[in-house]
This record gives structure tokens, C-alpha cells and sequence, in this order.
């Protein structure tokens, strides 16, 4: 091949896997088939319904008195394939459960909706454990995908729980998030 036609042969597919990404062509290549808890799974306890996943207990403390504001079970997306889906294709959540996206250090996320088909809290935990941000993400309108609904905040962990599950439990910035071994 000529020299001359490698720059832009390079461009172009480039070009052309930006738009299969934003089409979401690739999608069955970049996702998972999601975390599916079923009623069988009790989210105090016991593996989860979906060998794929690890899972673990994060406890949230009150920052002042230390009390134990809520536990939630959460599945742990430890995969970039894992984080890219989140629980857009879970169709539901029990009460006490979630899921929590680590990453090697803290650093500025962006969390979207897509596939979303019930809301959310987004909660943000530095790596000192403390909560620096709580995004309360409804569920998209019906014929939404949710791409659009953007979520940012800056943390090394984020945790994903039932919508407004951080208000029903007094969760709030400053207060801190425990996390038990996987």
C-alpha cells in the first residue's frame, strides 16, 4: 500500500468504529448479559445468582456519630465489559442490594442510564471511603435509551442502589462507605 493512503485509510476506520459504537453495534461485544438477581438470591448472604460476578457487603456509616446508616449486598463489576453494562440489562433489585464499580484509583467518572429500566442512586466514594457525591438518577422516559442522562462525580469506587435507597437511610456526602473483601 502507498504511503500516502495509510493516514486516512486510519482515519476512516476509526471513523467508522465511532459510529458503529455510538449506533450500538458493538454493543453485544462490550457488554455482559447483566447482573440478573432472581428471587432466590437473598442479598444478605450466599453467592449470587450469576457466577460472573463476585460480590461483597458495603456498610455506610453516619460521619459524625459512626452509626450504621445501611448494608447493601452488591455485585462487584470488576471487568471494563462488566462497568460498560452496570445494571442496564437487570430488570430488577432487591431492596438490600446493588452494585460497585472499583477502580485502581480515584479519578473523574460519568455514569449514564442506558438501558435503564427502573432509577437508581449513583454515590461516589473517594478512595478514603468517604462519600463525595449522591446523583438520585430516575428511570429514563419510556422510548429513552438513557445514554443521554449523565451522572458525573469524582471517586475510586461507585455504587449503584435502588433510587433514593441513600435518602430512606440518612446517606449523605461526607458519610462513609465500607467495604468488605471480595
Amino acid at each position: 500500500m502507498d504511503r500516502r493512503y495509510v493516514v486516512p485509510v486510519a482515519v476512516g476506520v476509526v471513523a467508522l468504529l465511532l459510529v458503529a459504537v455510538l449506533a450500538g453495534a458493538l454493543d453485544p461485544v462490550l457488554t455482559t448479559g447483566g447482573f440478573q438477581p432472581d428471587e432466590e438470591w437473598d442479598p444478605s448472604g450466599g453467592a449470587t445468582p450469576d457466577d460472573e460476578y463476585p460480590y461483597t457487603t458495603v456498610t455506610v456509616l453516619d460521619d459524625e456519630t459512626n452509626e450504621t446508616l445501611g448494608s447493601v449486598r452488591v455485585a462487584v463489576a470488576e471487568t471494563y465489559r462488566q462497568k460498560y453494562t452496570g445494571l442496564s440489562k437487570t430488570e430488577s433489585l432487591p431492596e438490600d442490594a446493588g452494585m460497585l464499580f472499583p477502580y485502581d484509583s480515584e479519578d473523574s467518572h460519568t455514569y449514564v442510564m442506558r438501558g435503564m429500566e427502573f432509577g437508581i442512586d449513583i454515590v461516589y466514594v473517594g478512595a478514603n471511603g468517604t462519600v463525595t457525591e449522591i446523583h438520585h438518577a430516575p428511570e429514563p422516559p419510556e422510548g429513552e435509551d438513557g445514554e443521554s442522562y449523565r451522572y458525573p462525580g469524582t471517586g475510586q469506587y461507585v455504587l449503584e442502589v435502588n433510587y433514593e435507597w441513600t435518602t430512606r437511610h440518612g446517606v449523605s456526602e461526607g458519610d462513609e462507605i465500607r467495604i468488605e473483601e471480595w
